[in-house]
């Protein structure tokens, strides 16, 4: 009775190992189809929000060079 389990037990790991395997050969399938979708998507969405944090820091060097100029002698702003 305790091999009888023991087998099944066994076969059940094998299954999932099997299932395991097959997800990941597909994953590696549809990475491989769509990668060059992926990457391009990635790429353009890098230079977008590198484009938008250099102008957000064109802004704020403005604004902070704007406000230091415009500071009275005892530093306050108004």
């Amino acid at each position: 009775m305790k091999a009888k389990l023991k087998r099944k037990e066994g076969q059940a790991m094998v299954e999932y190992i099997i299932i395991v395997a097959v997800v990941a050969i597909a994953a590696l399938v549809i990475f491989g189809m769509f990668g060059d979708t992926i990457q391009e998507k990635l790429a353009g969405a890098t230079t977008e929000l590198d484009a938008d944090s250099s102008a957000a820091d064109e802004v704020s060097e403005g604004a902070s060079r704007d406000f230091l100029r415009n500071l009275d002698s005892d530093g306050s702003g108004d």
